[in-house]
């Protein structure tokens, strides 16, 4: 009698074990619940930076200062074929970046630059004009190598798909990672885009928070531009990477070919209408000549 007791008991307490767990399970409010934190997303871009051949001297003084700019980027030898672009996605991968900087030169000079997402895109080609670079400019303003810098664009790109895009691309490409193998952890410049007359133009500007002439004076922010400085104009957006669908075509755009073959126009033009007027007073001269009389000089003393 005793034994069926003490199991009742025990069964009992079990029960009330179980309700007891119930209802605590019952009280518990979704906001005591903690939800784990999401991961934060890691910058990793890497920058593929090159160029074809037959850039000159002043686009090789260019792509160094870009270098110097940028420590997440990463240069490459240049590339002997300009019409096998579909290699870039490759070499990029090779290099482990998921960027393209790439600098095509063609006649006279003409450069281009490809921006460009490895290995699946989407790219841009632009055509580049008044290049100034670091050693041409000789401004005062210096920043440390290596260092981050703050991209600043202007409102037009949020205005149109095309500036909505580029801008995107240009924040991956110039946006220095923070965890970057050569990055400094300071910020001390300020990388610029305007959009003027449909073209991109870039600056670079020094962060000086004191005056040099008062160092021990109070901060005084003031910005010194430092350079490079280069104009783009956008010509195509490509779906894929160094080719694909056309996303933008820029109807504005004459490409320097065009521009050169008008002048040539201009010049045979002139040559023309000055021929045509030489023969025009030839025959004027033929028309008012006259005929030789009986006492002309010639005959009298022939």
């Amino acid at each position: 009698m005793a034994s069926v007791l003490k199991a009742q008991k025990i069964n009992a307490s079990k029960t009330d074990v179980k309700g007891k767990g119930k209802r605590k399970a019952e009280e518990i409010d979704e906001e005591d619940v903690q939800v784990p934190a999401p991961k934060k997303l890691k910058n990793k871009q890497r920058v593929l930076l090159l160029s074809s051949r037959g850039i000159t001297h002043r686009m090789r003084h260019l792509m160094n200062d870009l270098e110097a700019l940028l420590p997440h980027v990463k240069k490459d030898a240049k590339l002997d074929s300009k019409n096998h672009l579909h290699l870039l996605p490759e070499l990029a991968d090779l290099n482990n970046c998921n960027n393209t900087l790439y600098f095509e030169s063609r006649r006279h000079e003409d450069l281009y630059l490809w921006a460009a997402k490895t290995p699946n895109g989407p790219s841009i080609k632009m055509h580049v004009q008044n290049v100034h670079t670091m050693d041409e400019l000789k401004m005062t303003g210096n920043c440390l190598k290596g260092s981050r810098g703050i991209l600043s664009f202007d409102k037009s790109f949020d205005e149109s798909e095309w500036g909505r895009l580029t801008k995107e691309v240009f924040t991956h490409i110039f946006g220095v990672p923070q965890t970057a193998r050569k990055a400094k952890p300071f910020i001390d410049h300020v990388l610029t885009f305007s959009v003027l007359d449909n073209k991109i133009w870039f600056r670079n500007f020094q962060i000086i928070e004191k005056d040099p002439l008062q160092p021990n004076g109070p901060p005084q922010m003031s910005m010194v531009e430092i350079g490079p400085r280069f104009v783009l104009t956008p010509i195509r957006i490509f779906e894929g990477a160094f080719g694909g669908a056309t996303v933008y075509s820029n109807p504005e755009f004459v490409s320097p070919t065009a521009v050169r073959a008008a002048l040539r126009g201009e010049k045979g033009e002139k040559y023309g209408k000055r021929k045509h007027a030489e023969q025009e007073r030839s025959e004027r001269k033929e028309g008012r000549r006259r005929e030789e009389d009986e006492l002309a000089v010639s005959k009298v003393f022939a």
